[in-house]
C-alpha cells in the first residue's frame, strides 16, 4: 500500500492504469474509502492514469483530531495532486468529494482540466442539520445513524435485493473513524461554494441518482446550472452512490465525458 506525508496528515492512495496516460483523480464520499470506485474502474477506457485516495479521517489515512475545514481537505488534495504529478487531471468527486472538486476549481484551477461533480451540490444541507447529526454521532457513534444513511445512499431495489453488498457498505460506514467522520461532517456543514462555483468555466459534468436521499437530483441540477456549459446526467434507480449500484452506466457516462473533453 502507498502512503504519503502531507503536512499534518498521512494519506493512503492507489495509482493504477497507464503510467503515461491522461490523469484522472477520484475523491470519495463521507463514510467511504477509495474502494468506492472499485467497480467503475474496469469499465473505463484504456489510456488513463488513475489516482484514488482516502481523505483525512477515512480509510487507511491518518485522522487528525478536531473538526476539519473544507479548505484543509482541498489543500490535502492539492498537495497530493502536485506530489504525485497529477496536474491537468480530470477530477471526479462524489458528495464531499464534489465539494473538494469545487474548491480546487475555484482556488487551484491550474490543476484541473475538467471536473465531474457527482451526487453533490454547491452547499449540502444546512449547518443546523449537520450539527444535529454531529451531536447524535458524539452521543452514540456512527451506528446510531447507519440505517438512515443506508436509506439515503441506496435505492429501495438495492436495499431489498442486494443484502450482502448492503451489509458490506454498512460495515465500511460504521468502521470509519468517528473523529474522521465528525471532522468531515463539520467541513461539509460550513461549506458553501454557491458564489465561487457560479464563476467557474471549466468543462463540468454533474451526475445525480434518481433516488438519492442525500443530494436529490434537483439539488445536483441546480448546482450544474451555476457553472457555464456544465452537463447534467441522471442515473435512474440509483441513490447517493450510483457508482456502486450501476458501475457500468456510471463508467459509460464518464467515458463519454472523457472523450468529449479530449482527455485521452
Amino acid at each position: 500500500m502507498d502512503m504519503i506525508q502531507l503536512g499534518d496528515v498521512t494519506l493512503h492512495y492507489r495509482i493504477e492504469g497507464d503510467p503515461d496516460g491522461a490523469p484522472v483523480v477520484f475523491a470519495n464520499s463521507l463514510g467511504t474509502d477509495l474502494r468506492l470506485w472499485e467497480q467503475v474502474i474496469p469499465y473505463l477506457p484504456a489510456g488513463l492514469r488513475i489516482l484514488r485516495f482516502d481523505k483525512r479521517g477515512h480509510g487507511l489515512s491518518s485522522c487528525p483530531p478536531g473538526e476539519y475545514r473544507i479548505e484543509e481537505l482541498v489543500q490535502d488534495t492539492m498537495r497530493l495532486i502536485e506530489a504525485l504529478d497529477f496536474r491537468g487531471c480530470l477530477f471526479v468527486g462524489l458528495s464531499i468529494g464534489g465539494l473538494i472538486a469545487q474548491g480546487l476549481a475555484a482556488n487551484h484551477p491550474e490543476l484541473l482540466r475538467a471536473m465531474v461533480i457527482s451526487n453533490t451540490a454547491a452547499r449540502i444541507g444546512t449547518p443546523d442539520m449537520w450539527q444535529e447529526r454531529i451531536d447524535a454521532l458524539r452521543a452514540g457513534g456512527i451506528e446510531v445513524l447507519a440505517d438512515s444513511v443506508m436509506e439515503r445512499w441506496f435505492s429501495e431495489g438495492f436495499r431489498r435485493h442486494r443484502g450482502l453488498e448492503l451489509a458490506a457498505w454498512r460495515n465500511m460506514l460504521t468502521r470509519t473513524p468517528l473523529d474522521g467522520y465528525i471532522g468531515c461532517s463539520a467541513a461539509v456543514a460550513a461549506s458553501d461554494f454557491t458564489e465561487s462555483s457560479a464563476g467557474l468555466g471549466l468543462p463540468t459534468l454533474a451526475i445525480a441518482g434518481s433516488e438519492d436521499g442525500s443530494t436529490p437530483p434537483e439539488v445536483v441540477r441546480a448546482t450544474a446550472r451555476l457553472i457555464a456549459g456544465a452537463r447534467y446526467e441522471q442515473i435512474d434507480n440509483a441513490g447517493h452512490l450510483p457508482c456502486v449500484e450501476q458501475p457500468a452506466e456510471y463508467a459509460r457516462i464518464l467515458d463519454d465525458f472523457i472523450r468529449e473533453c479530449g482527455h485521452v
